[in-house]
């Protein structure tokens, strides 16, 4: 018998949902959106069709603690419920099973069982993985073999719109006359707009194959800045990556005999700090890191500290190393973003890239808080900063 003072209520239910799930012997749920999902632990995927997609039929939320199986309708509302209904015991063997002595008795059939649907539904979300990204490689290869040339056409139009009147565009930009833009809302791919669109490839430099492209839409009429997407009210940001992108990189300059190497988030910060580009650094490439994730890798988790700076150097975890003949490595700052996440993930990138490049020059070239490159090498943070001065 429990009673509603017994301290241990409490306890359960500040236990993680997967550490339950992992002491219940339930395997192989999906997470996502903050959600664990997959096969029920009672009835499995039993009468699931497959080519519906992976069984889903059983979720719970690892915030509010509720679960529920949609087809043998089991439900509870937190961790001594999934337990109870799980293992069909009392009460107060549930509350044994989360924070007292009692272990959790599975049959070793019921187990074998669950450790087969675990391992089946590993195999398949990973072959799934595999195929959507082989699909996703395809499609961008097939953009970017169709694209023209980015020095006949809208490139130009757009990269001066955006500040950066450049006298050659770089080799790798091209463009396609009339690119869909597409999204998957409510599980259904949809159109959202069609148009003009930038593509830059982002590449695999040990095998120089386009892994993914990054696209911008470009607004048809001049003077042909950014694209504006809206569908049904809701506007969407006007550059998608396609395809498999990390640990990869757009190399949109790369002068012979480099071995310098600047890097930035996007296209327009590296090229904005190629035109600011001091003479030391003329002969230097210019290569654009795609996102702040994918220069940085993964980053250590230290104590007190939110965002430690620090490379987690697992070779699990994959992000850009920059070629052999890169001697020296600078990354440019943005400083329109959190600075302190910001710069503690681009230091943590340069600390990767120099302790599996011995001998690397690292360094970081700090931004001007509130302003992205592009607007520092068009003035913007300086008639900011001037027209507060005349207040």
């Amino acid at each position: 018998m429990s009673f509603p003072d017994d301290p241990r209520i409490a306890e359960a239910k500040l236990i993680p949902v997967q550490e339950v799930l992992n002491k219940l012997g339930i395997y192989g749920l999906t997470e996502r959106s903050g959600e664990f999902f997959g096969p029920c632990p009672l009835c499995g995927s039993e009468g699931h069709d497959p080519k519906s997609g992976p069984c889903d039929r059983f979720n719970v939320n690892k915030h509010s603690k509720k679960f529920l199986c949609r087809q043998c309708g089991i439900k509870g509302g937190d961790q001594i419920a999934l337990v109870r209904e799980v293992t069909n015991a009392s009460f107060a063997d549930a509350l044994s099973m989360l924070c007292g002595d009692l272990n959790v008795d599975l049959d070793p059939a019921e187990a074998e069982r669950r450790r087969a649907i675990a391992e089946r539904k590993a195999r398949e979300d990973q072959a799934r993985t595999n195929r959507w990204r082989q699909t996703r490689i395809d499609d961008a290869r097939r953009f970017y073999d169709r694209g023209i040339d980015g020095w006949r056409g809208v490139v130009g139009a757009y990269l001066r719109a955006r500040g950066l009147p450049l006298e050659d565009i770089p080799t790798p930009l091209k463009f396609l006359l009339d690119h869909p833009y597409v999204k998957k809302i409510g599980g259904e791919n949809i159109v959202l707009h069609r148009g003009p669109c930038m593509i830059a490839p982002i590449v695999d430099w040990q095998t120089g194959q386009v892994m993914a492209i990054h696209q911008t839409w470009v607004d048809i009429n001049p003077p042909h800045g950014k694209a504006r997407i809206v569908h049904q009210g809701e506007d969407y940001p006007c550059k998608l990556v396609c395809g498999s992108k990390q640990g990869n990189f757009i190399p949109l300059i790369t002068p012979e005999g480099a071995d310098t190497m600047v890097v930035g988030e996007g296209n327009e910060t590296t090229l904005s700090a190629y035109l600011a580009r001091p003479d030391d650094l003329r002969n230097a490439a210019f290569w654009c890191g795609v996102d702040l994730g994918n220069m940085a890798g993964k980053m250590l988790k230290v104590e007190d500290q939110r965002w430690s700076g620090e490379p987690d150097l697992n070779p699990e975890f994959d992000a850009f190393l920059p070629p052999p003949w890169v001697k020296r490595l600078i990354y440019i700052e943005d400083g329109d973003s959190n600075p302190t996440r910001t710069r503690a993930m681009m230091l943590c990138g340069l600390k990767r890239a120099q302790a599996l490049r011995p001998g690397l020059r690292a360094e970081l070239v700090p931004g001007v808080p509130g302003f992205d490159m592009n607007d520092v090498l068009n003035g913007k943070h300086k008639k900011k900063t001037e027209g507060q001065n005349d207040e």
